[in-house]
């Protein structure tokens, strides 16, 4: 059996500050937005840059982007310049004029943006950019998030993780897929309890860019991580034209599995089977079933509890998910391609701390 061992930086914690409602010019967190390629960058600005907001989102705001196009990604160009108009457009004619909130610079170079920032998002799509960038802002000492995938290579993955304790410098990515209350919150469902396995389900593009192509299942590995919590001890994989499927034991025995949707009605979900009961988890977007029954009317919430997590993060908070969680991911990923290769064989996955 092939094993895969990764190398465990020390998890990063940080003391939280929270600013009041009332910032001042001197007080503002500022955050910079490196590559704007991917609609993320839209998305989580729209809740950053709130006119007059409160509570956690008071006291932070984009003020900088820095748009970095990939020749090798399909759209870059084109996707850029559209997010770049929304951008540029966002909040800035609002019925209320005391509303307005200051319009975002655009710079040329990461090395201007990192002049006028505390903090930095990566959202270029091509993963295949996220190392060289992550370098150039660890290096800075500016918090870092990374849109997903954190790298488009296990290999990157390591590094960019390294480079960050080396620097001593808070960074994690995530998809938004955790903090989906449909999936986070069967971790302690009350009518599943603890959870013995989950069996989760999503899309799988089998046209993906080169870029992608090794991350396409982590949406959903992160909703299994999310549910079952880390562990991961050995992956098995099988591939055919219909769905990818894997399996993955915990180190506790307990048995989680992904499949990945080729053919088919695609969506996002899963089902969670507990100590206490079985259950389907909520669909992405939406809240946690009651009575096994998945609420579909309710409030739709994508990006609004990443959002959050980011919001604590750039002004002081802890890094929400550790170092090891995601280069577990990223080592399951490695193994199912290695399974694959051994027509389904299971692989261990070793973690050398």
């Amino acid at each position: 059996m092939i094993q895969i061992r990764i190398f465990m930086p020390l998890i990063m914690v940080f003391g939280t500050f929270m600013a009041p409602a009332n910032i001042r010019a001197a007080d503002l967190v500022r955050i910079g937005i490196l590559g704007i390629d991917n609609f993320g960058s839209v998305a989580y600005t729209e809740f950053l840059n709130k006119p007059n907001a409160t509570g956690i989102f008071a006291g932070v705001r984009v003020v900088a982007a820095c748009p970095v196009v990939s020749k090798d990604y399909p759209q870059s160009a084109e996707l850029t310049e559209r997010w770049k108009q929304q951008l540029l457009n966002m909040y800035q004619k609002p019925k209320n004029p005391a509303e307005a909130v200051p319009p975002i610079d655009f710079v040329e170079t990461p090395e201007e943006l990192l002049k006028r920032v505390d903090g930095v998002m990566i959202f270029s799509l091509d993963g295949r950019m996220h190392r060289r960038q992550a370098e150039m802002v660890l290096k800075a000492g500016k918090r870092l998030f990374i849109s997903r995938p954190m790298a488009a290579s296990f290999e990157d993955t390591i590094a960019i993780l390294k480079y960050a304790e080396e620097t001593k410098t808070p960074c994690w990515s995530s998809s938004q897929h955790r903090y989906s209350a449909g999936f986070s919150g069967m971790r302690n469902h009350p009518e599943v309890g603890r959870v013995i396995g989950c069996d989760v389900y999503g899309g799988w593009a089998v046209d993906a860019p080169i870029a992608d192509q090794f991350t396409r299942p982590l949406h959903s590995l992160e909703t299994l991580q999310a549910i079952m919590g880390p562990g991961i001890a050995s992956v098995s994989c099988v591939s055919t034209p219909t769905a990818e499927s894997m399996t993955a034991v915990w180190k506790d025995g307990r048995v989680g599995t992904y499949r990945g949707i080729k053919q088919g009605a695609v969506k996002y979900s899963a089902t969670v089977f507990g100590e206490k009961g079985v259950s389907t988890a909520g669909i992405y977007g939406h809240g946690i079933p009651v009575k096994g029954v998945a609420p579909t009317t309710d409030k739709y919430v994508g990006y609004e509890g990443l959002a959050i997590e980011l919001a604590q993060f750039l002004k002081g908070g802890p890094v929400p998910v550790s170092a090891s969680e995601t280069l577990e991911i990223f080592a399951a990923m490695q193994a199912a391609d290695i399974s694959k290769a051994q027509k389904g064989a299971m692989i261990p996955v070793k973690a050398a701390k």
